[in-house]
């Protein structure tokens, strides 16, 4: 089985494209999670996690998600992570988690992908972000690979700066950063509702047809970036920045 949980979709290709060359079913996290269903999961022996990363780690709501659910019938769990720059030491706190969980650890591979974070960066105009899925396929092949042999992912870098950003900077970083206090909605907004439902925490709400924030934010980015008419911003840090997802990229 692989389970996925995404912000704008980089996470839900790389998951199909790893169900389809395996033939395993797909489960998405994020309907599970804004369902605040933790009911067992049946999966074959082989668990397959497919996360976005939120400062060096898979999201906190996905760890806790998976921390209270129970998977009958897993006995080996692989996490693939995608990411714009690097994961840091995620490896370590992903063994962690999978000893939680009561499955046998079989490493994190790390896949770059198009950034979406424009809370802090900028993401990639269409083309250059093309580009960066292009280059992003044959890690995905390879991860793809090494599942189809049950084979463990092989060890992340251990430096002792990937072990800070991943450790005690991740719990500041959700601490200082992580807010929704500055998304606004200016009068572009058309009460459409796609960023209600595409908040996995159900977080947004429509008073008089303008969505309200209402401080359970895991900054996935996705409603500032399906926003049809782009009238979400992120106070100024993303003006003027382009919206990334990934569905953006298919051929119309």
């Amino acid at each position: 089985m692989v389970l996925y949980f995404t912000g704008t979709g980089n996470s839900r290709y790389v998951a199909e494209r790893i169900a389809q060359a395996l033939g395993d079913t797909l489960c998405s996290l994020n309907d599970r999670i804004k369902a605040g269903d933790t009911s067992p999961v049946n999966s074959d022996a082989r668990l397959i996690i497919v996360v976005p990363t939120y400062a060096w780690r898979i999201p906190h709501i996905v760890q806790e998600h998976l921390e209270n659910t129970v998977f009958p019938g897993a006995a080996r769990v692989w996490f693939v992570m995608t990411c714009g720059g690097q994961i840091g030491g995620a490896g370590r706190h992903n063994q962690a988690l999978a000893q939680k969980m009561g499955l046998a650890y079989q490493g994190t591979a790390q896949i770059v992908m198009p950034e979406n974070y424009i809370a802090l960066f900028q993401a990639p105009q269409a083309e250059e972000a093309r580009q960066i899925v292009t280059q992003a396929e044959p890690e995905i092949d390879r991860a793809i690979a090494a599942l189809a042999k049950s084979q463990a992912f092989g060890p992340t870098p251990k430096h002792l700066l990937n072990r800070f950003l991943s450790g005690p900077v991740n719990p500041f970083f959700y601490t200082a950063i992580v807010k929704d206090k500055a998304f606004t909605a200016s009068a572009a907004c058309n009460g459409c509702g796609q960023c209600v439902k595409r908040c996995s925490l159900n977080n947004i709400a429509l008073p008089d047809g303008k969505p309200l924030w209402g401080g359970r934010c895991t900054h996935c980015m996705a409603c500032i970036c399906y926003c049809p008419t782009e009238a979400i911003e992120y106070g100024k840090k993303s003006a003027g920045k382009p919206r990334y997802h990934f569905e953006a990229l298919r051929p119309k």
